[in-house]
């Protein structure tokens, strides 16, 4: 333990995270409080060599860069999430996903650098990127995008064999759920639906199973324990009892290929069944945990920043109290029973703050969904695996695995369907209420304090950390930064509204689930007032139906009704299904909250253009003299017509187009600060001639593609 605190500390150094100095004395404090100054020694030469692995990866020169920005055509070996060439040796995302299974892959595209987290929630993928490399394998450092696939060559050998197997015989949806989970390959999956925006991967996430498609220590427990069973039933010394299961468990690593969760589950389960094969019985679980620990980072450093590192870890940490908080329940109950709700509930509120802060909900239903989800995995599992050793030859076998696919599938549908209680971002306060309310939940466990004492410290916690956003509620404008697109959000006490949810043009990206939804939540907002939808544009509603699914929404505003536009439609028919009124808004339409008042500038509603642009709806807010316009896709006689008047904060029409943002706007308005929502286009956004113009009215350009998501103080 001492050793891998000073690993930690010494791979948080290299990425330059001062606190990890805390970890590393930590592990030294660890040993000179056990009196063993040799241990403190080997903290403080993990430290070392924890620093030398991260700054060994991280100082690696990527091959790709010098051609980045270039079309190419590239073949190498496609995973089902990076493709590997041989020549330069590197690895690479690509996007979009190619929907061909693994094996060999020609693809061409453009090269760019990965994007950070430019929206709150929003995935960091340059970090999940960086997180992918270890020692020996190359980190990858570019994204193939505008992928299109020009030859493929489905994967052969064991990998492929296997992969047959548990395709057998199966439905696509039973297929893709058995290859997540027995080889971890979500690729498939990621694309069913179990109804029109209802992802079957999103069902297992708010049911609280999505671990399930991880591979990890139940799988490693499950066939392996199945395997232990048989060679006791075939009288099997202990040697070969054990010994056996535990040589076979680096070819599994290697079948389906390593991951943080396997990988530590691998190691943990060896070392266990290695043990018992010794007769030296089972080893202590924190030294366990922590020579896991050990061997996945040394080799990978970068796997501390990996959420599924993280949650591997902190469950098994967790899992750790199983049979103090299984003494705890009603001795009545049965003991399988008393286990599985203990060891659910402890992974659940192990993995909480990084489950919260990560994906921005928590499942309500998650413990009675594992329940019944576990019987199903017990025998899908070891199923599952005998049906890929027999390749081809296991459909007879998988009618069984069928119906058990079949069977979680309804499960996670089913379950999938109930409320989630939605979180915003964990800051550092958050971490220690989250920490003293674990210390006192512990010491309850341990009968130092009474169960009101541990209760009551909880509740505290909890209103601590909700009275700053009470007592000092949003005022802010979010210009979330959703690529070639629009979505902005006004908060102010007792109004919340939603201008547009982004869209993606010629992608099956969503960008309102994906992006928007996920900014909403890191951001604390759990339902909307009003959500506007400007006009029948993708790039601007598109993500309005995943919106309308994700919170409560009270009204929807449209402008021009437009009769038969898809994009328009579907938003219109989400918002029917979910009861929300719709608000066709005209000019002078005005709403009002603490202090400030939201007036729409357009449509006139009296006559209609043919360009869905010019049809925009136009908004001002105005907060105690202070003024901001939101003028959606018009174009310069719509402005002018639109007449905002003198404004502090120009939100720029239609992502700087040289049609709109003309020079009569800018001389009536003046706006000190401009905002144009872009991201990587074709059109020319913004205009060079848009951006002279804002320069000689001297208004200050903030460009979403460069600084990403803008927040603005609302006065």
């Amino acid at each position: 333990m001492p050793a891998v605190l000073g690993v930690i500390g010494g791979i948080l150094l290299a990425l330059g995270v001062p606190w990890g100095a805390a970890a590393l004395l930590a592990g030294v404090a660890l040993a000179l409080l056990d009196a063993r100054p040799g241990l403190a020694a080997l903290a403080l030469l993990g430290g070392g060599a924890g620093w030398l692995s991260a700054h060994t990866v991280l100082a690696r020169p990527d091959p790709l860069t010098p051609w980045l920005g270039a079309q190419v055509t590239l073949k190498g070996e496609w995973d089902g999430q990076f493709l590997t060439l041989s020549a330069p040796r590197a690895r690479l995302a690509v996007s979009p996903k190619p929907a061909q299974g693994p094996g060999v892959l020609e693809v061409a595209g453009r090269l760019v650098a990965p994007q950070g987290r430019d929206v709150p929630g929003g995935f960091d993928q340059a970090a999940w990127l960086r997180s992918q490399g270890g020692l020996l394998v190359p980190t990858p450092g570019a994204v193939l995008v505008g992928a299109r696939v020009r030859a493929h060559q489905p994967e052969g050998g064991l990998r492929g064999w296997f992969r047959r197997g548990l395709s057998a015989g199966l439905t696509e949806r039973q297929a893709a759920l058995m290859q997540a989970i027995e080889l971890g390959d979500r690729s498939d999956i990621s694309r069913e639906e179990f109804a029109e925006g209802y992802a079957v991967r999103d069902a297992f996430a708010r049911a609280g199973l999505a671990h399930l498609m991880a591979l990890s220590g139940q799988n490693v427990a499950l066939i392996t324990g199945v395997l232990v069973w048989l060679l006791i039933r075939l009288g099997a010394a202990p040697a070969w009892r054990y010994g056996l299961p535990a040589a076979l468990l680096l070819p599994y690593l290697l079948l389906v290929q390593p991951s943080p969760s396997i990988t530590r589950a691998v190691i943990m389960g060896a070392a266990v069944l290695i043990a018992l094969a010794l007769g030296r019985g089972r080893p202590d679980p924190l030294g366990l945990i922590a020579l896991a620990a050990l061997a996945c980072l040394l080799p990978f450093p970068l796997w501390l920043l990996d959420v599924g590192f993280q949650l591997s870890f902190l469950a098994v940490l967790a899992l750790t109290q199983t049979l103090r908080v299984a003494g705890r329940l009603p001795a009545r109950w049965p003991h399988a029973l008393r286990l599985a709700i203990s060891a659910t509930l402890l992974a659940e509120l192990g993995t909480l703050p990084v489950v919260a802060g990560t994906f921005g909900q928590l499942p309500l239903v998650g413990l009675p969904a594992n329940l019944v989800a576990g019987v199903i995995m017990a025998a899908l599992v070891p199923l599952g695996f005998v049906a890929g050793l027999l390749g081809p030859l296991a459909a007879p076998l998988n009618v069984v695995s069928g119906l058990l696919a079949s069977a979680l599938l309804a499960v996670a549908e089913t379950f999938g369907r109930a409320p989630v209680l939605s979180w915003g971002a964990i800051g550092a306060a958050g971490v220690v209420a989250y920490a003293t309310a674990l210390g006192a939940g512990w010491l309850w466990l341990l009968g130092r304090v009474r169960a009101r004492t541990a209760l009551g410290t909880l509740l505290a916690c909890l209103l601590l950390t909700a009275l700053p956003g009470w007592l000092r509620p949003a005022r802010e404008v979010v210009f979330l930064d959703v690529g070639q697109g629009d979505s902005t959000l006004i908060r102010l006490p007792g109004l919340t509204m939603l201008v547009d949810a982004g869209g993606s043009v010629g992608s099956d990206y969503d960008v309102g689930g994906r992006t928007v939804v996920p900014a909403l939540r890191a951001l604390g907002v759990r339902q909307l007032d009003v959500l506007v939808a400007t006009h029948a544009d993708t790039d601007h509603i598109e993500g309005v139906p995943a919106v309308l699914r994700a919170l409560p929404v009270g009204e929807l505003w449209v402008g021009h009704r437009k009769r038969g536009d898809p994009v328009l439609d579907a938003a219109l028919a989400e918002a029917q299904a979910r009861g929300v009124p719709v608000r066709e808004v005209r000019r002078g339409d005005r709403v009002q909250a603490a202090g400030a008042a939201l007036t729409v500038l357009w449509p006139t509603g009296q006559d209609w253009h043919d360009e869905d642009n010019e049809n925009s709806v136009a908004l001002t807010l105005e907060s105690r003299g202070w003024r901001a316009a939101f003028l959606g896709d018009l174009a310069q006689a719509g402005e002018a017509m639109a007449g905002p008047g003198n404004l502090d904060l120009l939100k720029a029409a239609h992502h700087g187009s040289r049609h709109s943002t003309g020079a009569a706007l800018l001389t009536q308005a003046t706006p000190a600060d401009t905002v144009i929502s872009v991201g990587r286009n074709t059109y020319g956004h913004p205009h060079p001639d848009v951006l002279a113009r804002l320069a000689q009215a001297g208004s200050k350009v903030w460009r979403t593609d460069q600084v990403g998501t803008v927040r603005w103080p609302v006065p």
